[in-house]
């Protein structure tokens, strides 16, 4: 069953192309028609949330409902990413999942205390991301509800 609503922009912010082509491969094999939209570092993933070039263009970059962000990021680390979401007056509620291969109880604990709404560990199966990506779906995009931004 196909849960995803069409307009919701997922942004996913990752800077390995072999993670970028597993999570799309995945969210494809869950069914999830979602726009995707892929940054590969810190620095674009503030440019885009924020709306400046080359993202200034909404109906292309329109805003997401859900960001995906790995930690480990080239420029401006996952924590800079959503120390700086969480400062915006307007983007300070968006849902931000940490989905990386860091299982450190130190990034975990850190993380939250950034106010991140999940931490996820990527795993090592192909068929686990595709269960955790329609997890996040169902539970960040159809059945969540969301904060108006």
């Amino acid at each position: 069953m196909n849960y995803s609503q069409a307009q919701d922009t997922i942004l996913l912010v990752e800077d390995n192309p072999k993670d970028i082509l597993l999570i799309q491969r995945a969210f494809r094999k869950a069914g999830i028609i979602n726009p995707l939209q892929v940054v590969n570092d810190g620095d674009a993933a503030v440019l885009y949330l924020s709306g400046e070039e080359p993202y200034s263009e909404r109906s292309h970059y329109p805003l997401p409902v859900l960001v995906l962000l790995d930690l480990k990021l080239p420029r401006r680390s996952g924590a800079e990413v959503l120390m700086w979401l969480r400062q915006q007056p307007i983007l300070k509620r968006m849902p931000v999942v940490v989905l990386t291969s860091s299982q450190e109880y130190g990034d975990v604990n850190h993380l939250y205390d950034l106010g991140v709404n999940a931490y996820m560990v990527k795993p090592v199966a192909f068929n686990n991301l595709v269960e955790i990506i329609d997890i996040l779906n169902r539970h960040w995009i159809v059945f969540n509800e969301k904060p108006k931004m």
